[in-house]
């Protein structure tokens, strides 16, 4: 992803056989990054924001998020919306990936400064495959570094 820092890839997804197959067709198209996976948006919130609130651990590490919009605890969307409007990590390219294909909330995701937003395929194998393609993404992408 990045020549010089190593990118972190932070997955929100709550449904645990999606976020297996998205780790393990992600790790088929030969990306190696860490991925640290997390359920719900209140742990991933946390872990974003840290002790404090304000994005600032994060300095010097680059970061790329996977989001589902529908979470049990809080909606994507305002992950989205918290993440953009924060100084240290607005940068971090966020893959919304998600189930919801209302064109509504796809334009929302795009306004708020979602970088690709992803339909997932209802069938297992189209499922597979868009993450395996989206992994030789994640192979040629250049990801900044937090500011510091």
């Amino acid at each position: 992803m990045s020549a010089t820092t190593p990118v972190t890839i932070i997955m929100i997804e709550d449904d645990e056989g999606h976020a297996r197959l998205i780790e393990r067709n992600i790790r088929r198209s030969g990306v190696n990054n860490e991925i640290l996976p997390f359920s719900n948006g209140t742990d991933a919130v946390k872990y974003l924001f840290g002790y404090d609130g304000s994005g600032i651990h994060h300095n010097g590490r680059a970061l790329l998020i996977l989001l589902d919009l529908n979470l049990p605890d809080m909606t994507g969307i305002d992950i989205l919306r918290q993440i953009k409007d924060n100084k240290y990590l607005k940068a971090t390219p966020v893959v919304v990936l998600t189930t919801t294909d209302d064109s509504h909330e796809i334009k929302r995701c795009y306004d708020l400064g979602c970088n690709v937003y992803i339909t997932k395929p209802v069938n297992y194998e189209s499922f597979a495959n868009a993450i395996r393609q989206l992994g030789l993404f994640f192979s040629v992408i250049q990801v900044p570094s937090a500011p510091t």
